[in-house]
Order: structure tokens, then sequence, then C-alpha cells
């Protein structure tokens, strides 16, 4: 997932906002999906190093006239951009690929319904962007929320400290990846698919010694046909064709009703997982549902 923001001022071609909004979540809800089901067949890292590899060497020839216009520009800002590509693309995926080797799918997509959440504790560290009593306490529900799914509805889960490590790993994704949302005012101002080659070349090269230290334990992927459609799948689809349909999307109805649709991420997440992985809703992830969405809608009421 990378629900990003880029330059206004230099938009796509504008297409219906709202059907470009609902197929990031669909593609999103895939993703982590396909993650889950290829446990064991194609190592997390591996994973992550192909799909945004993949998703590099396609972006490049088809953005190669902006990349080269934005050239001066990109390498006069090319701290943030390194930064942004650690965070949006070497960490998150990969942290989230590694998360759902020890646990589901619909907790993976679950706990990332907080990320709004965190993003507004971290503007306001980062920032001081105010926040009123109301949406503090509309926050403090939300992220309850979320670890309401990470201790699975039981406090002794707390108390004995023995969490799921894959959760552990989400809510680590959700706070890096929300840092990154907030580091997106500091982007230089670029055309959108420039910004996309950019950050996915530094994540790719960022991620290159990660994925040769996992082969050196000798992880291989098992190469057959489930495997390459994988690949191909988060390649193109939740990395290349999402963050084009997101970001055009955001730039013709705004961050705010864009966020919204986020929401739909684990609708869809639980759906293929219940028909693909065999997976069942819980009720500790209505709970948690309930109290992230709650959480949100008393903030943006306030």
């Amino acid at each position: 997932m990378n629900k990003t923001a880029v330059s206004n001022h230099k938009q796509l071609p504008t297409v219906n906002p709202y059907l470009l909004l609902l197929l990031p979540p669909l593609f999103w809800g895939g993703n982590i999906v396909v993650a889950r089901g290829v446990t064991g067949v194609v190592p997390p890292i591996t994973l992550a190093f192909w799909r945004w590899s993949l998703a590099f060497v396609i972006l490049l020839p088809l953005t190669w006239r902006q990349v080269r216009q934005d050239w001066q520009t990109a390498v006069s800002h090319w701290r943030i951009l390194t930064l942004l590509g650690f965070l949006g693309v070497t960490c998150f995926n990969t942290l989230l690929y590694l998360a759902v080797q020890t646990t589901t799918a619909i907790n993976g997509s679950l706990m990332q319904t907080a990320m709004p959440a965190a993003v507004i504790v971290i503007s306001w560290l980062l920032f001081g962007e105010k926040i009123s009593l109301r949406q503090g306490l509309g926050v403090v529900v939300a992220i309850s929320g979320a670890f309401f799914v990470v201790l699975r509805g039981q406090i002794t889960t707390l108390l004995q400290l023995s969490f799921v490590q894959g959760d552990l790993l989400i809510l680590l994704a959700v706070t890096l990846y929300a840092l990154y949302s907030v580091l997106l005012r500091k982007r230089p101002l670029i055309h959108p698919l420039s910004f996309l080659t950019y950050t996915f070349g530094a994540g790719v090269a960022l991620l290159l010694p990660i994925y040769l230290w996992e082969l050196s334990t000798g992880a291989r992927a098992v190469m057959a046909a489930p495997t390459y459609l994988a690949i191909l799948y988060v390649a193109i689809f939740p990395s290349i064709f999402a963050y084009i349909c997101w970001n055009s999307g955001i730039a013709q109805v705004g961050a705010s009703r864009a966020g919204l649709f986020v929401n739909l991420v684990p609708v869809f997440a639980a759906i293929f997982s219940i028909i693909f992985l065999g997976e069942r809703l819980q009720s500790f992830h209505f709970v948690g549902l309930l109290l992230i969405f709650g959480g949100m809608f008393l903030f943006n009421r306030a």
C-alpha cells in the first residue's frame, strides 16, 4: 500500500475520482492476501524485492520523459526522496510481508485502518498540528481498536506479553507509513509519475542488501506458476495501478474524502481471505473495527 497525495499542480488525466479511489483498496486488499497465500513458497523479503524491482522496471520507460525533466529538482531533493522511498517502499510492505508469516491477512488489513490516527499523532508530534480534546479522544479510541486486535480481545495477552510477532510488525509498519504520509509535505514539486519512479528506485536500492542477506540464509522462492503470478500481481496492481489511481483521486477530491476509501481495504481483504485462504472473522475483529471506525468518526465530527 502507498496512499499518497503527490504534487497537485501537475495532475494526471481526469477520470471519475470515486472509481479511481475504489480500485486501490481492492488491489491493496489483494496484496496482503497474496502475501499470506504464498507463505512458505516465496520468502517475504524476496517477494518485496521482486515486487518493487519489477514495478520500477515497468514504470521507468513509461515515465522517462518526466523523470528527465525533473532530474535537477530530484537531485537537489535527493535526501527527502530517499527517505520517502525507504519508509514507503523499503520498510512498509517488507514489514507487512514479514508480518503475514505469523498473523492472518484479516488481522494485517484491519490494523492498517488505524493509520489515519497514527498520521494525526505524528503530525502533532513533528509539526505541532493542533488537536482538540474531542479529536484527541477519537484518536485514542481508534488506536485502542488496533491494540484490541493485537491483544485478540484478551487482556491476559498484555499481562503475559504473549503477543503474536506478526501483529507487532503490522503496528511498526503502520507507524512508519504514517511517518511517510506526514513527511510527504516535504516532497519536491515534481510530476506524480516522476515522484513514484524516484521513490521506487530509492526503495529498491535500499532493499537490495536486505534481499541479499535473505538469500545468504538459504531462503529461496519455489519457482512455479503461482510464484510468477503472485509477483506479477503485487508488482502491477497494488504498486503501479493503485499508486496512480490513488494519487490522481486525491488530487481531484482531496485527502480527507479520499481517506475514507482506505477503510475498504479490510473489507476487500476479509472477503478475499475467506474465499481464498479459508480464514474466519472472529468477534475481536468486529470490536476492533468498531473502535477504529468509531474513533475516526468522532475525530472527523470534531
